[in-house]
């Protein structure tokens, strides 16, 4: 049996009711525990970090001569993306006929950023409802990001003595040039052609006969610039090219030696750029789509449009580069022959003056 617990206190316990705490004491522990846990967030947790962005992919539609300024262009934004949000952009890109491209965004290939060789390019994608009205005026210089003109080339030697427009409706002349239904540099050479007439002094009459001549001399129209200069160079077709400046430039730092002559009455060839916001809201990259617009305006960017044979839109680029860039004595732009819609639906449109042009010569 065992002895009393009441009567032997060496028994170590009691079965007495435990003490709860004083209600004043219990407040002060309450105190010191809510101190210690506000406290607790000031004490670094390695255990937490900040999530890393998601990475972005970005999708670059434009036209075919682009491509050797971007293989520059985009590294640098995408390493200083990197350096400034953490966050890795790789930029898909698609190259070819401006034309081509325009009817590819509108039927569903999803571009975030188009570049195309012509505004009125860019104005059929805002009218497919891909691009918000008042595009030009998101970015600087009205949406224009790289410039050019037109030139002509020879072959080696010059045998057939080509100095200016004139000689290319000369008989005999072969002329290689794109075909303006599908490639945007290809409508800029028409309308240089055109505007070597009316803009030095020349009735419209006297234009369709010029023109008309110089594309009697055509023995084919590739499909854009790039395979353009391809049947010029590659295949030696042609007497004499008529292309993007910025072409022959790039031509020539690759050695090809051919004379090139730039025609003092020429016309100002200006690429706009914009975010395809429709697409881009959907893939959720507007945000980086429209840092990358801005990037190529910066005189980084800039530099390598120039590098390659571009006129840069940046003033303080254009002083640098001035000394590659001849200085033409009449300089038109499409807002001098219309502007746009009026031009395509004057020359281009189904029926217009290059198609007339091509049936009266028998190529339809």
């Amino acid at each position: 049996m065992f002895p009393s617990q009441k009567n032997n206190p060496a028994a170590g316990f009691s079965l007495k009711p435990a003490k709860l705490l004083e209600p004043s004491l219990f407040k002060v522990f309450t105190l010191f525990f809510a101190i210690g846990l506000g406290l607790s967030w000031l004490i670094p947790q390695p255990a937490i970090s900040q999530a890393k962005p998601k990475d972005v992919e970005l999708t670059l539609v434009s036209f075919s001569v682009t491509k050797s300024a971007y293989e520059k262009i985009i590294p640098g934004f995408v390493a200083k993306w990197k350096r400034e949000n953490n966050q890795n952009v790789t930029i898909s890109q698609s190259y070819g006929g401006s034309g081509s491209q325009t009817r590819a965004v509108i039927s569903g290939l999803e571009a975030d950023v188009v570049h195309l060789a012509l505004a009125f390019d860019t104005d059929r994608i805002q009218e497919a409802g891909l691009i918000k009205s008042g595009w030009e005026r998101e970015v600087p210089n009205s949406g224009i990001v790289s410039k050019s003109v037109v030139a002509l080339v020879a072959r080696a030697g010059n045998p057939k003595k080509i100095q200016g427009w004139a000689d290319l409706a000369k008989p005999g002349i072969k002329v290689i040039t794109a075909n303006p239904k599908t490639s945007g540099v290809a409508r800029w050479n028409f309308l240089a052609l055109w505007g070597s007439i009316t803009r030095n002094g020349g009735n419209e009459q006297a234009a369709r006969t010029f023109v008309s001549q110089v594309y009697k001399n055509v023995p084919v129209l590739p499909k854009d610039a790039r395979e353009a200069s391809d049947t010029f160079y590659k295949q030696n077709q042609g007497d004499v090219l008529i292309n993007y400046e910025n072409e022959v430039l790039l031509a020539k730092q690759k050695g090809e030696a051919e004379p090139f002559i730039i025609p003092q009455v020429n016309i100002s060839i200006d690429n706009p750029v914009a975010v395809v916001d429709k697409y881009a809201a959907k893939h959720g990259t507007t945000k980086v789509a429209e840092a990358f617009v801005k990037y190529l305006y910066t005189p980084e960017a800039q530099r390598e449009f120039a590098k390659v044979g571009f006129r840069p839109v940046n003033s303080t680029v254009a002083g640098q580069f001035s000394s590659q860039f001849p200085r033409i004595g009449k300089l038109f732009t499409v807002s001098d022959m219309g502007g746009w819609k009026g031009a395509q639906s004057k020359f281009f449109g189904d029926g217009a003056i290059f198609d007339q042009i091509q049936n009266s010569l028998g190529n339809r």
